[in-house]
């Protein structure tokens, strides 16, 4: 059994992620089935024992696919002022989904690699 996890830092927010996990993250201007590393590792746990950065992991990687675009739940909020009615907001977050193919301990440098920050 696999027990590998990592935190990485991706959007100012911070992210449990396993291998072959799916996970939503920031929107990103890259395009479906684009590789994305993330540099920002900040622990590793591999089933035995664990690494922590201060403030990151150098020289690991966590990789992923980026699989599609989607959209999170309608956030409305509705507010009664008298006189003026009903006044709607509405707000819909949009993120990219993820599936992180590689947690491991060599950088790849490949051309046309985007990395996650």
């Amino acid at each position: 059994m696999n027990n590998q996890y990592a935190i990485i830092k991706s959007g100012g927010k911070q992210y449990r992620v396993k291998k072959d996990e799916i996970i939503d993250i920031e929107l990103m201007k890259e395009e479906k089935g684009a590789r994305i590393e993330f540099e920002e590792v900040l622990f590793v746990h591999d089933g035995q024992s664990h690494s922590i950065g201060s403030p990151f992991l150098a020289d690991f990687l966590v990789a992923g696919e980026l699989l599609d675009f989607v959209k999170g739940p309608k956030i409305t909020s509705v507010k009664y002022q008298p006189g003026n009615h009903y006044k709607r907001f509405g707000h819909r977050q949009k993120y990219c989904r993820v599936k992180i193919t590689e947690i491991g301990s060599k950088r790849s440098e490949e051309k046309g690699v985007h990395h996650g920050s």
